[in-house]
């Protein structure tokens, strides 16, 4: 139960500090979050539970810790990179353009950034966070913790459904060749040209709430090309709105 509990603290944590990261380099509030209604961000929350599992046996002094955070925080990356193409049909991110990077899913300095991260986790975070939890009855805590994990799972489970219908109509819409989406293309095809659903899904899971909820979204093409989906739906404001635009470093 606290393994889930961290999944959960540590999402929403991660949510707060992608949305401030968006912030400082961008100047704009706008959706960081890994699913689509809850403000979770899934791959920190994944990470930190990873990390505090796999770290018991570096905790000897900091280096150990940065070594063991390199190590895990940089194939942790590149599995939720590769599962988010492969399950999502999404780039979530791509360091193509960066030094000592690999295959555009991890890169030296972000591992470093793990390496970092992993001590300042095990060494002030997670300490403070287990007090937290220390002060939450049992039962409390495990009655929120497994209704919010239920909810987290069926915002799992529509984003997934969402964002197929989403790529379908991309797709078709605009004559796109994206990979990985022609293993379900004919059969979600089929699902939206039903009356009923297409009213739904036209509804609930449009081209402007999936650019909202996802404005950072990135798709690879069958030519190996990496669009930004903003671009193809130029006519929608992907943010929530800008607080301020950052200056350019001449």
């Amino acid at each position: 139960m606290q393994i889930l509990a961290y999944f959960i603290i540590y999402s929403i944590i991660g949510f707060i500090i992608e949305t401030i990261f968006g912030l400082l380099t961008k100047g704009v509030i706008e959706s960081r979050k890994s699913f689509l209604y809850g403000p979770f961000c899934g791959v920190y929350g994944l990470g930190a539970v990873v990390m505090i599992i796999g770290l018991q046996k570096f905790k000897k002094n900091n280096y150990t810790l940065f070594f063991g955070g390199f190590i895990i925080g940089s194939v942790l990356e590149y599995i939720v990179s590769l599962v988010g193409e492969i399950m999502f049909d999404i780039k979530w991110w791509d360091y193509s353009s960066m030094p000592f990077n690999i295959n555009g899913r991890v890169c030296v300095w972000f591992s470093i950034f793990w390496g970092l991260l992993a001590i300042y986790l095990m060494t002030h975070i997670n300490p403070k966070v287990d007090r937290l939890i220390e002060k939450i009855p049992k039962k409390v805590l495990k009655n929120f913790t497994i209704i919010l994990t239920i909810i987290i799972f069926i915002d799992f489970l529509l984003t997934c459904f969402a964002l197929k219908m989403f790529f379908v109509r991309l797709v078709n819409g605009y004559n796109l060749d994206i990979q990985g989406v022609d293993k379900y293309l004919e059969t979600y095809t089929e699902l939206y040209e039903k009356p009923e659903i297409k009213e739904f899904v036209d509804t609930y899971f449009s081209n402007e709430k999936m650019l909202k909820a996802f404005p950072n979204i990135k798709v690879t093409k069958k030519n190996g090309n990496i669009i930004w989906v903003c671009d193809i739906l130029s006519d929608i404001q992907p943010y929530y709105f800008r607080v301020f635009t950052p200056k350019r470093v001449k």
